[in-house]
């Protein structure tokens, strides 16, 4: 038996006065003063507001998403809640009040596409891995298969009409869709953008977002073909590859033309920002023109944008606020004011089809995206998070149902029943999400970003104060970068923001390659834009500023490192120290800092105490010897073996000398385990090159204790430059016994501490090493 059939096909006689009563004259002047179109209107987004921000109120204590309160006014203020009151509907209803309301939800869908394709980072796709890729994709294919399969069953059950199959088809496929812009949303909502979760659900979600616009094209052409002709379906092709090609191959240049032309630090002239906008506006025409969503339109040409500053932040700041904040909110409840909950019946059939359909694709783009992240031993709770936040449905998907209904595709019946899902999805995805999800990982790392495991070495390092620039360089230099053996550094200067101005986060990238000597970082990029110069292509080096309160700097220099994707940080010490050993400068605010850092990171972490001789340049004189002598005080375990590994770097350069210093319990012979296994494994490894260049000298200290550690240690001050330790926090050893209860800073670790401390007129440097601890 056949469901109903969906063509809108009933006809209806209302009256409206042309030109349009926009203003009244007051309620005490005019009795029909709710007939003027502006009061409707205002009253309609007070309502609405209202209504929103107070279910909001009550609901985001248990974390729910605030699209569920927008849904619910819409719900309220309109058929299926106040609707049922005939005055209500006379004033609030009009086919009037709809239009105006709706063309302004219209604009707020439009730009809201726009704003979510400049954040799109295309680049993503490029750096995703094995894992966000799978899951991307299967989350897509899989519901997309069995959903298919599941619709051709219900079909041939209930022998539904070729009508019913179509609007069964299209809701399998906007089902199965992972849109970018909602998924983006509720990560932000959470709070979750910086964090390896969050960037993990939004490369797979980027992933499947190209097959969802896929999909989405598809679904568009299948309605318009279906409402029209093949031939308008094919000119709509035509016309969108043609779009695709102008904004890929013109509008894409002009905006890096653009960027060049703005000097560093300025922001960008609002001209370049207000064409912009025009241009998404008129991409969102073109395609209403041709029949299709003008949501696509604005969503692609916000894609021609390059991701960042200066010229994509400058452009989602003029218009986020109102966006968001004002017409989207419109938007959600204009869709859900023309549901009729009350129009669901389960007695009919194509309803029934409806709800199964969605059953199993709901419960299939679940699993199919669960599946491969426990497979890639993700941690079960954030497998979960990443699951629910994935399989959520939001603003993409109404707009898709409400353009739907308008083609005549779905009845009431169904429209109503897929806002209900959309509801419950929202409302479910965020009560789980906030569950399982523990924030405190936030930049939980999932993939070895270290300096053991990487192939090439990505060094982030920070800049607090303008003399940590010479120590920091010559740090850099020590790791021999050549032409054979390159990396990268990125450079971030922090500077403590004063007063109540907004933060802010410059990159010094891309722009004019003229450098201003009246910068706030200045001086920090000439110093190493002179150092890249001077290695050539051995080096390349990225420059940034960020301007922010010191209790969120960490956020920063962790999001930089996400962002990079680093595989070694390096931060200076807070204390700085005088020629005759004396402490000049100590900062309780960058140490917390350090600490906040140390224990967030999402890479291996180096902490650089210079001690007076700001780590001596790998430039100096050689005639007489090694021109830097460095020395690892190593006693075993993950943090010691990446100091190897490191110093392993610095043995390259023929006029350094590594001196291996392995530290042995002398009271009894060493266990023999997994942790001493792999120890002995990494000597070997760096050991090869004391047998083949003599570039590494290796010595055994046998001690009682700490005290017996601590002599030998202060003997070997005035042997070396620089000092590389593993930080070993809370791990107790014969060797280390009773240092702890002397350790001045704990977050150094037990050597590093001691060695940061010492009483001594010695001038050195010391570098602490903490390997990431990857999930």
């Amino acid at each position: 038996m056949a469901g109903g059939v969906h063509l809108n096909n009933t006809q209806t006689k209302k009256c409206t006065s042309l030109p349009p009563y926009v203003n009244s004259n007051g309620w005490l002047q005019d009795e029909n003063a709710l007939t003027a179109s502006l009061p409707v209107l205002e009253l309609h987004m007070f309502a609405i507001f209202l209504i929103s921000h107070g279910c909001h109120f009550i609901l985001k204590r248990y974390g729910i998403h605030i699209l569920v309160s927008q849904i619910l006014a819409g719900v309220i203020v309109g058929t299926t809640g106040l609707g049922h009151q005939s005055d209500y509907t006379r004033i609030f209803l009009t086919i009037d009040s709809k239009q105006i309301l709706g063309t302004l939800a219209g604009l707020g869908y439009q730009l809201f596409g726009f704003i979510n394709g400049i954040k799109m980072d295309l680049a993503l796709v490029r750096k995703t891995g094995k894992m966000a890729i799978y899951s991307g994709i299967l989350s897509m294919v899989i519901p997309g298969v069995l959903g298919g399969l599941t619709e051709r069953m219900v079909s041939k059950y209930w022998n539904l009409e070729r009508l019913d199959k179509l609007s069964l088809i299209l809701v399998m496929l906007v089902q199965s869709m992972t849109p970018f812009p909602v998924i983006c949303s509720f990560i932000g909502d959470l709070k979750l953008t910086n964090s390896e979760l969050g960037r993990l659900g939004l490369s797979s979600v980027l992933t499947s977002e190209m097959l969802t616009q896929v999909f989405a094209l598809v679904a568009f052409f299948i309605g318009i073909a279906y409402k029209q002709r093949a031939q308008a379906a094919i000119k709509c092709v035509v016309i969108s590859v043609a779009f695709l090609v102008i904004v890929l191959y013109v509008v894409r240049p002009a905006m890096f033309w653009v960027i060049k032309q703005t000097p560093k630090g300025r922001p960008v002239k609002d001209v370049y920002t207000d064409i912009i906008i025009f241009g998404a506006l008129a991409s969102g025409a073109l395609f209403h023109y041709i029949g299709l969503n003008v949501f696509l339109g604005s969503l692609v040409f916000g894609l021609a944008v390059p991701a960042g500053p200066p010229l994509a932040s400058a452009v989602v700041e003029k218009i986020e606020c109102v966006v968001t904040g004002v017409l989207v909110p419109l938007f959600m409840a204009m869709c859900t004011m023309e549901a009729d909950l009350l129009k669901i019946d389960f007695n009919d059939y194509i309803l029934k089809c409806t709800a199964i359909v969605v059953f199993v694709v709901i419960l299939a783009k679940f699993g199919a995206y669960l599946v491969p992240l426990l497979y890639f031993k993700l941690p079960k709770q954030d497998a979960l998070a990443l699951a629910f936040l994935t399989s959520t449905k939001g603003i993409v998907e109404l707009g898709s149902f409400t353009y739907m209904k308008e083609l005549g595709i779905l009845t009431e019946g169904m429209f109503a029943f897929l806002v209900i899902t959309v509801l419950l999805s929202a409302t479910i995805s965020s009560i789980a999400v906030n569950w399982v999800y523990d924030p405190s990982r936030k930049y939980a790392g999932y993939q070895n970003r270290n300096i053991m495991h990487s192939k090439e070495l990505r060094i982030l390092t920070c800049i607090y104060r303008p003399d940590n620039t010479t120590s920091i360089i010559n740090f850099i230099k020590s790791l021999c970068p050549t032409v054979q053996s390159p990396f990268s550094v990125s450079v971030l200067h922090l500077i403590k923001i004063s007063g109540r101005a907004s933060p802010m986060y410059i990159s010094h990238q891309m722009q004019k390659k003229t450098v201003s000597l009246h910068s706030i970082s200045g001086n920090v990029i000439l110093s190493f834009k002179h150092f890249q110069q001077n290695y050539g292509e051995a080096v390349s080096v990225n420059v940034f500023t960020a301007i922010s309160p010191p209790k969120l700097m960490h956020e920063d220099i962790c999001t930089l490192a996400l962002d990079e994707i680093a595989c070694f940080l390096v931060l200076p010490f807070h204390k700085k120290w005088l020629v005759d050993g004396s402490i000049e400068s100590e900062d309780p605010t960058l140490r917390t800092l350090n600490c906040c850092v140390l224990e967030r990171a999402p890479c291996s972490v180096g902490i650089l105490i210079d001690r007076g001789n700001q780590v001596k340049s790998i430039f100096r004189d050689s005639s007489r010897g090694p021109s830097l002598l460095a020395a690892v005080i190593f006693f075993g375990g993950n943090d010691d073996r990446e100091a190897l590994v490191l110093a392993k770097r610095m043995s390259q350069n023929t006029n350094s000398n590594i001196t291996i210093a392995r530290f042995i319990p002398s009271a009894e012979e060493p266990e023999i385990n997994r942790d001493s296994m792999l120890d002995s494994q990494a000597l070997s490894y760096i050991m090869q090159d004391y047998i083949e260049n003599e570039t590494v000298d290796y010595i055994e200290e046998r001690v009682g204790d700490g005290l017996e550690t601590s002599k030998t240690i202060r003997s070997m001050l005035d042997k070396y430059d620089l000092f590389i330790v593993g930080r070993r926090k809370d791990v107790q050893t014969p060797q280390t016994a009773g240092l702890d209860d002397m350790n001045e800073y704990p977050e150094l670790g037990v050597i590093g501490g001691l060695l940061a401390s010492m009483d001594t007129a010695e001038k050195y440097s010391v570098l602490v090493v903490k390997q990431q601890v990857a999930l």
